[in-house]
């Protein structure tokens, strides 16, 4: 499916606010409500919009604390890291999780409580499995997070 400029603004809108009705993106865009449905029905069953979701607020939930976890492993086989994405996604705590390039294998983020909160969820992590090294990073502020992806949208 090839995204025209009227596709990438109804795109944009939706990931601001998902909560605009179809008569206010239509408004915005050019069209008329059914249209503008009808492209928004497409665009989701073409799989640009994934799932609506309500994002939550981590720090009036507990959850001031953010850490980058580099992960290392000595093991490389296909069927250990299938095993260890399994423990991983098994852990509420990680919110985000990579396989890298570079000298880490692994990047997780991981939101908790406190440093207590993080040292129990450390443990458990390398009980789980076999880790050549961990690195812990904790973030001391945030200073950008979105969750709105860069799209191309022509200024015409």
């Amino acid at each position: 499916m090839n995204l025209d400029n009227v596709d990438l603004q109804l795109l944009a809108l939706i990931q601001s606010d998902d909560s605009i009705s179809t008569e206010a993106m239509a408004d915005q865009v050019g069209l008329s409500k059914t249209p503008c449905w009808r492209r928004v029905q497409k665009l989701e069953k073409a799989g640009f919009i994934k799932r609506h979701v309500a994002l939550l607020d981590a720090d009036k939930l507990g959850l001031g604390v953010s850490v980058f976890v580099q992960v290392k492993t000595n093991q490389h086989d296909a069927n250990w890291a299938i095993e260890f994405a399994r423990i991983v996604a098994e852990f509420p705590e990680v919110v985000e999780f990579y396989r890298m390039a570079g000298d880490y294998d692994y990047l997780l983020r991981v939101l908790v409580k406190d440093i207590p909160s993080y040292d129990k969820f450390y443990k458990r992590l390398i009980s789980a499995t076999a880790l050549t090294d961990v690195t812990s990073n904790f973030a001391m502020e945030q200073i950008k997070w979105t969750t709105e992806l860069p799209l191309p949208i022509s200024k015409d």
